[in-house]
Order: C-alpha cells, then sequence, then structure tokens
C-alpha cells in the first residue's frame, strides 16, 4: 500500500510542473497571436 502512495505522489510532482509549462507556452502564444494582430491593423492603416 505504501509502495502505491508513494507512486502516485511521485507521478502528482511530475504532473503538475508539466502541466503549469504546458499552460505558460499556451498564454505566451495568445500573447504572440495579439501582438501580431495589432501590428498587422498598424500596417493596414499606414
Amino acid at each position: 500500500m505504501k509502495k502505491i502512495a508513494a507512486m502516485i505522489a511521485v507521478t502528482f510532482a511530475f504532473a503538475v510542473p508539466l502541466a503549469g509549462c504546458n499552460t505558460v507556452k499556451g498564454a505566451g502564444q495568445d500573447v504572440q497571436n495579439a501582438g501580431q494582430k495589432m501590428e498587422n491593423a498598424a500596417d493596414k492603416k499606414k
């Protein structure tokens, strides 16, 4: 029983940071896309 609990704890410890990395990466892509749209809008006004 202790082995199962230890395995669950280790899995959880590795899963949480990996999920966070994906979230930050996704947020960065959203900001990049928003910046690109603003740049395109500015180019159209020239």
